[in-house]
C-alpha cells in the first residue's frame, strides 16, 4: 500500500527531417508539413499519434514524484497487478519487433522495480490480457485464445502460477467471451461476466474450471443502442455490486449476497419516471436458409394497438461481431416513440451464441446475415400490425454495412439511412485506423491480391440496383469506417440518379453517441430522412 502503479503517454520528440531556412522577417508562413511514418499513425477517438509510447510509473502513494519503470518503444499500457510482496508489476504488453503484423499476439509480462527489468511470463500465439493476482499472491488469472485468425475469438479464462508455470484453463466448455473478471477473496474462485443469447450473465468458477451462473441481469452500460457490457466489484464476504440491465432505464446499481439480488439505485426516474416509454418484447423465429434459430427484439410505441397498422424500423447492430439485447437504448426509445415499431435482431455473425454462430460470416460478410434480417421482418409483419408499404432500415457500422447490402439486394424499404459504413472494402482496408488486423482477420490476405473476393462483399459493387432514398451519417473525424467511404456512396448515388443526403457529424470519431448533442443529431435526421417518405410526403 506504499506505492501507486500506473502508465501514461509519454511524448518523446523527433525533428522534423526537413526544416526551411530563409523565412523573410514577418512572413506568414503556413504550419510546418506534419510528417507521419509510423505503422499505426491515427486511432479512431485518438487523432493522429504523436510521438512517444505508454509508460509504466511508480510514485508514493501519499505522493511525491513518479519515476519512470519503462522506457521502450512499446506501449505499455493495460491492467497493472502488483506481485504480494510488491518487488515486481504484472501487465500485458506486445513487446514485439514484427508487432505491427502480429497486432493481437500480446504476453504477460513481470516488470522488476529493481532493476527495471522486462521477462515474459507467458508465451503462445495470441492475446495474453488484463492480469490480476489472486488475493493470496499465488496465482494470477488473466484472458485470451490460441489466435487461429478467425474474424471472431471467444477470450477465455486462466489462471497460471507467478512465475508462468501451471497455465489451467477454466470453464473450458463455456463458448462464450469473458469480457471481465475479479477474484473471490478467499483466492479460491473467480467470478467473471459473459453474454449469453444477448443477455449479461455474472458467474463463478473454482479453481477446478467448474462454474454457475449467479444472475442474469448484467449489463446497462451502452445507453445510446442495446449493446452489452456490465461492470462489478467484489467485497469483503464475496457480495458483488454489479451494474444491472434493464430495457426500461439506463444502467443501476445492484447488489449480489448469496444468491439475491436488490436494486440499490433508481438514478433514472427524476428523467423517466413520468415518461411512458415502448415496450420491448423478444420475438423468435428461424433462417430461411438452413433453419437456425434466431433472436431479436421488438420494440412497440408508446400506446401501441394491435388493431392498427404501424410503420417498421429494422435497426441493425454495428461490430459485426457483437450482440444486441433486452437493454436500454436511447435511440430505440426515441424511434417508437416517433411511432415506429422497431426491430433489432442478432443475425449470424453476432456473440453470444457460440463460435460457429460467430464465425458463420468468417470472410463471407455480408451473406446470409441479410437472409437473417428479412426473416425477422417478415416475422414482425406476419404478426399483422405492420403496414407493408412503409418499412425503414438504419444500423450503424456494421449495421451501415448490411444497410447499404440491403438497399442493393431490394427494393422493399421506403428509405434507408446507412451509418457509419464500409462501402468498399478494398478501400476500407486501405484507410481505417486498425488495417493491419482487418487484411489478416477478416479477408483471406490483402485486398490487392484478392480483389474480387473484397468487391464482391462490398455494397458499392451493387449500388447499381438501388433505387430506395438513402441518406448517408458518418462522423466527421471517424477513423474506423473513414467518411471517405460514406463519400464514394453519396457519389455514387448521386451518379446513379438515387435520392440521397449526406450528414457529416462535426467533432465526432464512430463513436457519435460519445457527445449527447451528437447522439439527437443521429436521431433527429434519421427520423427527418423517414419522415420525407413516410405515406408518400
Amino acid at each position: 500500500g506504499s506505492q501507486i502503479a500506473f502508465s501514461m503517454f509519454t511524448p518523446k520528440s523527433k525533428p522534423a527531417p526537413v526544416s526551411l531556412p530563409g523565412k523573410p522577417e514577418g512572413a506568414n508562413w503556413t504550419e510546418a508539413p506534419k510528417y507521419v511514418d509510423k505503422d499505426n499513425y491515427r486511432f479512431d477517438g485518438g487523432g493522429y499519434a504523436k510521438d512517444g509510447h505508454q509508460q509504466i510509473y511508480v510514485m508514493p502513494a501519499t505522493g511525491g514524484s513518479p519515476r519512470q519503470l519503462t522506457d521502450d518503444e512499446f506501449n505499455h499500457g493495460g491492467q497493472l497487478a502488483w506481485s504480494p510482496d510488491s518487488k515486481h508489476i504484472f501487465f500485458s504488453a506486445n513487446r514485439r519487433d514484427d508487432a505491427f503484423r502480429q497486432p493481437v499476439n500480446s504476453e504477460i509480462y513481470r516488470l522488476t522495480l529493481s532493476s527495471k527489468e522486462i521477462s515474459a511470463v507467458t508465451d503462445r500465439n495470441g492475446p495474453d490480457s488484463s492480469p490480476k493476482v489472486s488475493p493470496d499472491g499465488e496465482k494470477i488469472a488473466f484472458t485470451g485464445y490460441d489466435d487461429t485468425k478467425m474474424s471472431f475469438q471467444a477470450a477465455k479464462l486462466y489462471v497460471m502460477a507467478l512465475d508462468g508455470s501451471n497455465v489451467q484453463l477454466l470453464a473450458d466448455d463455456l463458448d462464450r467471451s469473458v469480457t471481465g473478471f475479479s477474484w473471490d477473496t478467499d483466492s479460491q474462485g473467480i467470478y467473471f461476466t459473459y453474454d449469453n443469447n444477448g443477455v449479461g450473465q455474472l458467474a463463478r468458477t473454482n479453481l477446478n474450471g467448474e462454474y454457475k451462473n449467479l444472475t442474469d441481469r448484467v449489463g446497462g452500460l451502452s445507453y445510446s443502442r442495446p449493446y452489452g457490457g456490465g461492470d462489478f466489484s467484489v467485497a469483503k464476504g464475496d457480495r458483488i455490486a454489479f451494474t444491472i440491465s434493464n430495457p426500461m432505464r439506463p444502467a443501476e446499481l445492484a447488489l449480489w449476497d448469496s444468491g439475491d439480488v436488490q436494486q440499490l439505485t433508481r438514478l433514472n426516474e427524476d428523467a423517466l419516471g413520468h415518461k411512458q416509454l415502448a415496450k420491448v418484447e423478444e420475438i423468435n423465429y428461424k433462417s430461411s436458409v438452413d433453419g437456425i434459430d434466431l433472436q431479436g427484439w421488438i420494440a412497440y410505441p408508446p400506446g401501441f394497438d394491435k388493431d392498427k397498422d404501424y410503420p417498421l424500423m429494422l435497426e441493425i447492430h454495428g461490430g459485426p461481431h457483437t450482440n444486441y439485447g433486452p437493454r436500454f437504448a436511447a435511440e430505440i426509445q426515441l424511434f417508437a416513440a416517433a411511432g415506429y415499431v422497431v426491430l433489432y435482431t442478432n443475425p449470424r455473425g453476432s456473440t453470444s451464441y457460440g463460435s460457429d454462430f460467430a464465425n458463420e460470416i468468417h470472410h463471407n460478410y455480408p451473406s446470409h446475415d441479410y437472409n437473417d434480417l428479412m426473416d425477422g421482418v417478415d416475422a414482425v409483419i406476419d404478426k399483422g400490425f405492420i403496414n407493408e408499404d412503409e418499412l425503414f432500415v438504419t444500423g450503424g457500422s456494421g449495421g451501415g454495412v448490411l444497410t447499404a447490402w440491403i438497399v442493393g439486394h431490394t427494393d422493399r424499404f421506403k428509405a434507408a439511412v446507412v451509418a457509419k459504413p464500409v462501402i468498399n472494402w478494398y478501400s476500407f482496408v486501405l484507410t481505417a485506423d486498425m488495417y493491419n488486423f482487418f487484411y489478416q482477420y477478416w479477408f483471406p490476405g490483402l485486398p490487392w491480391n484478392h480483389t474480387e473476393h473484397y468487391m464482391e462483399r462490398s455494397p458499392i459493387s451493387y449500388v447499381g440496383n438501388v433505387t430506395t432514398p438513402t441518406m448517408l451519417l458518418t462522423g466527421e473525424n471517424d477513423y474506423r469506417t473513414p467518411i471517405s467511404e460514406t463519400e464514394q456512396y453519396y457519389q455514387a448515388l448521386k451518379l446513379k440518379g438515387v435520392e440521397t443526403a449526406m450528414v457529416r457529424i462535426q467533432d465526432s470519431g464512430h463513436g457519435i453517441y460519445a457527445r449527447p448533442s451528437n447522439l439527437m443529431n443521429k436521431v433527429a435526421y434519421i427520423l427527418h430522412w423517414f419522415e420525407k417518405y413516410r405515406g408518400d410526403k
